[in-house]
């Protein structure tokens, strides 16, 4: 096994989106897995005092306001210095190029759960369906805004069966919201591949099954915007890239 190799980003970068060439998807041959796939690993941190979490006024509807009446904002959750819900995916690389990823499963799931969306990041690739559920007993409307798909909004009353989406095209990352709830925001990365994650309250994330090749590796966050990493994937390799955020004005 090669060694471990660790790298930390801590540069920031200009937002951009992914938009690669889809059109000679139905030519690329299938990726077949032959055991020599690598995984990339890492932390993300946050450098600095985080911003504060900020209380939501949901009286406008008092069933928001019951189920939770302590309701706070979650764009920023730093524990221990370490940042969740950052999207880390890999943007570009010569094998995303050569082969088409089937989805390991059809369907992804979103649901208005105590009056936010959970989760509040999520990936997905362009052949699965966005399953929305609607936990709550009131209604709700989920409204997504993409830029490389058409626009998606259908309000959804309590016990009403999932509403299910497909985007045809890759793009990160689609802003979605409820426009009865203004707080309440979402978003998902739309990809052709499956190697993509989203960090956890420590930090953490991981990518596995990827082939051997260099790749461009991007870490994303709603208030922080971007940093990305060029990283070479070997033979059964396993990489740690970390990455470190602060507040623009830092």
């Amino acid at each position: 096994m090669l060694g471990m190799i660790v790298l930390t980003i801590s540069v920031m970068f200009a937002p951009a989106r992914y938009s690669p060439n889809t059109s000679a998807n139905q030519t690329r041959p299938i990726y077949q897995p032959t055991g020599s796939e690598g995984t990339i690993t890492g932390k993300i941190s946050f450098a600095g005092q985080p911003p504060q979490p900020r209380k939501i006024d949901s009286s406008a509807d008092p069933v928001c306001e019951g189920v939770d009446p302590e309701l706070f904002t979650e764009d920023v959750i730093v524990t221990a210095g370490k940042l969740a819900n950052v999207f880390v995916y890999v943007r570009s690389g010569d094998t995303l190029e050569w082969y088409t990823f089937p989805a390991a499963r059809p369907d992804v799931s979103i649901a208005h759960h105590g009056c936010r969306f959970v989760p509040h990041i999520l990936g997905m690739q362009t052949q699965q369906v966005l399953k929305i559920a609607n936990d709550d007993a009131t209604t709700h409307n989920t409204h997504s805004i993409p830029k490389n798909n058409p626009d998606w909004n259908q309000s959804q009353p309590q016990n009403a069966s999932p509403l299910e989406v497909k985007f045809n095209n890759p793009e990160a990352l689609i802003p979605i919201k409820d426009n009865q709830h203004p707080w309440e925001k979402a978003y998902v990365g739309v990809l052709s591949h499956p190697f993509f994650a989203v960090s956890t309250r420590n930090g953490s994330y991981r990518i596995g099954g990827l082939p051997p090749g260099q790749y461009t590796v991007v870490a994303w966050h709603e208030r922080f915007g971007e940093q990305s990493a060029e990283v070479s994937i070997g033979v059964n390799d396993k990489k740690e890239l970390n990455f470190t955020f602060k507040k623009p004005e830092d």
